[in-house]
């Protein structure tokens, strides 16, 4: 356990990423992501991050049934860009999470200064909120290096959630050195940092332990979001970040199965996912979407799929 940059946050050093159990990847029964949820908690677990496209709010809902609320930090994330939208997604959390504050309130995806300056009113109405009690801490996700070095500018801004992993996969605009170095400088400013992608949607999944074991090595990083969705995954990473030592039998069941990204033959070809993908990692050829080798399965394609035909299995 450790603290969450300077929010007063105490969190475990691994964060259960819960976008791997919605209808965008596994599409797994409420029940069943619910009894994951509190799995990887009662093993030590206490930070668990989800975001409004997600649409996952009832797996948590039902976990938090059976935890100490005041012990479980929880972190969404939004689109929102001004008061109206700031009301509408802060609303819709605290009623879809059946809770009355939400720990980590942050924007998602955020890309440059511009982007940042165009959500600015959503950050002055984040903060209004927090003053209210219903946040405790405010943040921004984000892919790339001109958003984390640019936060600086909004004080309003305590932690960032950025795609972080050692060959830097997935970062759009510079290497790993780079977004390593602004990072390093902001923690070292009181910014909290949980990153995310430490496995590069897979592509670093063979060199697992390594690859796992540089991220947690990074002082400068106070925990990492891990996607899970068995039992398996949990054991493997509870015992990797919480005590240290690789489970080497949870790992040989996990590797069995290689997740990737799925289109059905019932794809129209329309394109949506193309558009919303900023990683170029899918484009439709012959009438119909296929991925390459840049996908980091993130799913948010998905999100945007108007036939329902792509998961990530």
């Amino acid at each position: 356990m450790g603290f969450l940059g300077k929010t007063g946050l105490e969190v475990s050093n691994l964060c259960f990423g819960t976008l791997t159990m919605t209808p965008f990847q596994a599409n797994l029964p409420i029940s069943e992501g619910a009894r994951l949820l509190d799995y990887a908690y009662q093993r030590g677990v206490n930070f668990f991050d989800t975001a409004e496209i997600y649409e996952n709010y009832a797996y948590i809902r039902e976990a938090l049934k059976r935890m100490d609320r005041t012990k479980v930090v929880l972190s969404t994330k939004c689109y929102a860009y001004d008061e109206k939208t700031s009301e509408k997604s802060l609303k819709l959390a605290l009623d879809g999470l059946k809770t009355d504050y939400i720990d980590l309130f942050m924007l998602h995806e955020q890309e440059s200064p511009y982007t940042l300056k165009g959500h600015h009113e959503a950050l002055e109405t984040f903060l209004k909120f927090q003053e209210k009690g219903y946040i405790r801490a405010i943040g921004v996700s984000t892919h790339f290096i001109a958003c984390a070095k640019a936060i600086r500018k909004y004080p309003e801004i305590q932690v960032i959630h950025p795609i972080f992993n050692q060959k830097g996969i997935g970062i759009q605009d510079g290497s790993i050195e780079e977004m390593s170095e602004t990072l390093k400088n902001l923690h070292s400013e009181g910014i909290g940092i949980f990153s995310m992608k430490a496995l590069g949607g897979g592509h670093l999944q063979r060199d697992a332990y390594q690859s796992l074991k540089w991220v947690m090595n990074q002082d400068y990083i106070d925990a990492t979001a891990v996607g899970m969705q068995s039992i398996e995954e949990i054991d493997y990473n509870v015992d990797l970040f919480l005590h240290q030592k690789e489970n080497q039998e949870a790992y040989e069941k996990i590797h069995k199965k290689k997740r990737k990204l799925i289109v059905a033959d019932y794809c129209i070809g329309c394109g949506n996912c193309v558009r919303r993908c900023k990683q170029e990692a899918i484009e439709v050829v012959d009438g119909r979407a296929r991925p390459n080798d840049r996908c980091i399965l993130c799913g948010y394609c998905a999100t945007v799929c108007p036939e329902f035909c792509i998961k990530v299995i």
